[in-house]
């Protein structure tokens, strides 16, 4: 059951609440059972909500997605764990794949700007791309959000179907 296989990767409720950042940001919020709660609507919501969170182009994204996943009642745990899409090692090659996502659809080109981080990179170089950029993390954070749903309810089902064929072969060869 996908349900056995998220509760054993998951941290349980009580250790999340535990943390302090997140509660001192969201308190008594954390305390809703939907936020816990293993279903493929909620699961669906959150991979959606944490997929499009890894998209967003700014520090502590991991707030950001339990703070939307909060808002919208889907689970927790599993939306802020999507955001990890964007990982230190991923980040330059999805943010740059993003960039000509927004490149392309602007009609613009490519433009060669060499990244540091500094904060007179982001004052200056950061201001010839950022149309671009932002279209291309929002249209990417959309898309891979509901691709990655679709896929996860498609798996869900699939598991459903072959529990049900599973069962009734189990019926028919024990009558």
């Amino acid at each position: 059951m996908p349900r056995r296989f998220l509760r054993r990767y998951l941290p349980s409720p009580a250790s999340v609440r535990g943390d302090r950042t997140l509660s001192r940001l969201f308190g008594a919020w954390l305390h809703n059972p939907n936020l816990w709660i293993l279903n493929r609507g909620s699961i669906t919501r959150a991979i959606a909500v944490g997929l499009f969170m890894a998209f967003v182009p700014v520090p502590f994204q991991m707030v950001l997605s339990a703070g939307a996943a909060i808002l919208i009642g889907c689970n927790l745990p599993v939306a802020v764990a999507m955001v990890w899409v964007t990982n230190p090692l991923t980040m330059g090659p999805i943010f740059y794949f993003s960039y000509r996502v927004g490149v392309v659809i602007l009609g613009d080109t490519v433009k060669a700007v060499e990244f540091e981080i500094s904060w007179d990179w982001l004052t200056h170089q950061l201001s010839e791309i950022w149309e671009p950029f932002l279209l291309g993390c929002f249209v990417m954070g959309i898309a891979c959000g509901t691709l990655g749903a679709l896929a996860f309810n498609g798996v869900w089902r699939l598991h459903v179907i072959n529990s049900w064929k599973a069962r009734r072969q189990r019926r028919d060869n024990s009558a």
